[in-house]
């Protein structure tokens, strides 16, 4: 029985990570979950899985958790910890085979990166762990010598269609992007889109930041930047193309010009199942294709005029150093602010790019590098919204 530990539970793809286990009777342990502040929905993952050791947002949530605990007749409670520290416990859990990194935000980096150092299978969800320090981690990742796998769909599409040749046969991969709500958007429109309307994703269902970096297009650039650690190709071998329909999840292209496609419903039960169950593939009674509905696949060029942070994310790849790690943080930034009303949507890009402006090059040779270049992007990017809110919200 293979033991899980999972950093953001609570979120859409620890909640799925779940569901999935439980369809999977008797193959998972859960060992130990950390989650935020959703003490509701942490409640019911420990009464269903047990776990010995559980990490909450902040100090005074443990109490509260402790009392909801015992009100379900919990005994005994787990281990209940906060903060920074419960999110290593919990990505260290001795008794943990497979971390899940699925926190959202550079919260989640630091446990992984030491989970990876203890020789923990990785299945990755949290794209700031390999955009922020992506140099960093592949160097522990070799190190250990244990599979880092990738969650999300595109990614886990490469990883699947790779094993269909060798590295030195492949000549390009090509990550598929939805085109999001705004695909055909007058770009001169997109000024005055909201935050309602840019959270209308077409075809998944997502957390809040990752459907706005959808909408900008970024998730796609941090997606470069990831393809490029997880299988070791250079920038100008990943294509980016707009694949409306979301069912090719990506593709990868060899010498002899063959190119593999990873199909499957937007379902993200399906990469999930992948990572945990890997290098099997187990049977599951999940969404399957309808071929008969399957009418037709279209591919569009992705336009850096209309998603300019595509463009900025190749930029800081090309620049490395700090930049990558910037690019993240500023953008954090810029969502929460767009989805407070405090920035336009266009102004989420001119934010980043004001914060990548500002940001030296410099070459990260510790965790505590990143973290504070990571602290000092997001502060640039505080002065940047608070030049730029009430001017690009007003128009």
């Amino acid at each position: 029985m293979k033991k899980l530990s999972i950093l953001g539970s609570t979120g859409s793809i620890g909640r799925q990570t779940l569901a999935v286990v439980e369809s999977l009777a008797g193959q998972f342990e859960i060992v130990a979950l950390a989650a935020g502040r959703n003490l509701d929905e942490l409640a019911g993952q420990i009464e269903r899985h047990r776990p010995e050791v559980v990490s909450v947002g902040t100090a005074e949530l443990v109490d509260e958790l402790a009392r909801r605990l015992r009100e379900k007749g919990i005994a005994p409670l787990p281990e209940i910890l906060h903060g920074r520290a419960g999110m290593l416990m919990v990505g260290t859990h001795g008794q943990a085979d497979m971390v899940v990194s699925a926190a959202v935000g550079v919260v989640g980096l630091e446990a992984t990166y030491e989970a990876i150092k203890r020789g923990k299978v990785i299945a990755l969800s949290n794209k700031e762990v390999l955009v922020a320090a992506g140099e960093l981690v592949m160097a522990a990742v070799e190190k250990a010598g244990r599979p880092l796998l990738p969650v999300d769909s595109e990614h886990n599409a490469v990883h699947q269609c790779l094993r269909g040749g060798t590295h030195e046969e492949l000549r390009r991969i090509v990550l598929t992007a939805s085109g999001g709500p705004f695909r055909k958007t007058a770009v001169k429109a997109l000024s005055g889109v909201t935050p309602e309307q840019a959270l209308q994703h077409p075809n998944w269902k997502m957390g809040s930041r990752i459907t706005i970096d959808s909408a900008t297009m970024m998730n796609k650039g941090f997606e470069v930047i990831e393809a490029h650690w997880l299988f070791g190709v250079r920038p100008d071998q990943i294509e980016v193309v707009v694949h409306p329909q979301s069912t090719i999840h990506s593709m990868v292209e060899f010498v002899d010009g063959s190119v593999l496609a990873q199909l499957a419903p937007p379902d993200m039960r399906m990469p999930i199942q992948y990572a945990l169950t890997y290098p099997q593939r187990v049977a599951s009674n999940q969404a399957a294709l309808d071929w008969g509905k399957l009418k037709r696949l279209d591919f569009e060029k992705a336009s850096t005029r209309r998603f300019p942070c595509l463009r900025l994310a190749r930029e800081a790849l090309k620049k490395g150093g700090a930049w990558p790690c910037a690019l993240n943080a500023a953008d954090e930034v810029a969502v929460a602010a767009f989805l407070e009303k405090r920035l336009a949507f266009l102004g989420i890009p001119e934010v980043i790019e004001r914060v990548l402006s500002r940001t030296p090059r410099v070459k990260f040779e510790t965790m505590e590098d990143v973290l504070a270049a990571d602290s000092e992007a997001r502060r640039m990017a505080r002065e940047e919204v608070e030049k730029l809110g009430v001017r690009t919200v007003a128009g």
